[in-house]
């Protein structure tokens, strides 16, 4: 908790308690009583007692052993309340009472120790109250942060298996070109120029403009399809208003990678379809593409790698702001992600 935080918490308190104080006064003006007494060794006393058990509880936050702490209050509450009294004999002997009785007539008695400990009790209550308040306050700040940066390395982590996987499918598939000297390489390499740059510069934020995103999208599409016989085996379709949106980076292309990695190449086009749906507060990305006609060929093997690494970065990125379908049927495999931002 910053500092600014803690002093008002305590400035609070000290108003409170210096209001009923006051309040005290009020109700006994009249009677055998000096207020003056009431709102200068009361306060002084009790400010007193107070900070001499909020740091000794203090040091139960900060040492290990605990034997120190523990004796260093004992010593406080024996100290405290003798103190306590002797403070206030000798202002009121000698400042507050002494125009009202005479001095002489000033005793301690049972009832001065009584309520000497009383407040000694009262105000060390308080102290351990405020203490463990700030505590757990700090405490739940501490793992806020600890969250943020467990869900911020778990983010990279995700975002570092992303980016191989990609690299490695889109370099074979350059190579191919390179190796059968097809023209359509020279593309290909500017194609990948441009994904590099992508993922190099602007994929490293949380978030990045999702006409870039759909860039990038459009680049990986065409370097696919450099190895696929059918020109139009691949549909994508884009509706609304992109300018000024956000999107997590590369959080659609594992869609579409999969779509092209275990998707079904012999069928007529379009073999992948693509809808992307951009309204006012909401995302709609959908993607289907024909199964493969193979018996060996399991429904884990159907989603692709990474079915478990996609969902976790959704739940990381848009907790309760996405929703994730997929269906598989004998002939097409279909997942629907909605995005509300």
């Amino acid at each position: 908790m910053k500092k600014k935080y803690k002093i008002l918490i305590h400035a609070a308190f000290w108003i409170y308690m210096f209001n009923q104080i006051l309040l005290s006064v009020v109700m006994l003006t009249g009677k055998d009583y000096d207020p003056f007494s009431e709102v200068t060794i009361y306060p002084l006393t009790s400010f007193i007692t107070f900070y001499s058990f909020y740091f000794t509880y203090g040091l139960f936050f900060t040492r290990k052993n605990k034997l120190y702490p523990v004796l260093l209050l004992i010593a406080v509450v024996v100290i405290l309340i003798p103190f306590r009294i002797g403070l206030e004999y000798l202002f009121w002997k000698y400042i507050g009472y002494s125009h009202m009785k005479p001095p002489e007539s000033l005793v301690i008695d049972k009832s001065w120790w009584f309520n000497s400990l009383r407040l000694v009790t009262v105000y060390g209550i308080y102290a351990l109250l405020i203490q463990l308040a700030i505590g757990w306050f700090e405490t739940q700040k501490l793992r806020t942060e600890l969250m943020l940066e467990k869900q911020s390395g778990e983010l990279a982590l995700l975002r570092s298996q992303i980016n191989p996987h990609f690299l490695f499918n889109t370099l074979n598939n350059i190579y191919s070109l390179v190796y059968k000297k097809s023209e359509d390489a020279p593309e290909a390499v500017m194609k990948m120029s441009s994904i590099m740059r992508y993922m190099l510069y602007d994929a490293t934020t949380d978030n990045v403009l999702l006409e870039k995103e759909i860039e990038y999208l459009k680049s990986f599409i065409e370097l696919e399809k450099l190895r696929i016989r059918h020109k139009d085996f691949v549909e994508l379709h884009i509706s609304g208003n992109v300018e000024g949106r956000t999107i997590a980076p590369m959080l659609l292309i594992p869609f579409v990678e999969n779509a092209f990695k275990h998707g079904s190449k012999s069928v007529e086009s379009p073999g992948i379809l693509i809808n992307l749906s951009i309204g006012p507060q909401q995302i709609m990305f959908d993607v289907s593409n024909h199964v493969r006609k193979n018996p060996t060929i399991t429904k884990d093997q159907v989603g692709g790698i990474g079915l478990t690494n996609i969902r976790r970065r959704l739940n990381l990125l848009y907790p309760g702001k996405h929703k994730l379908e997929i269906s598989t049927s004998e002939e097409m495999y279909i997942v629907q992600l909605i995005l509300w931002i």
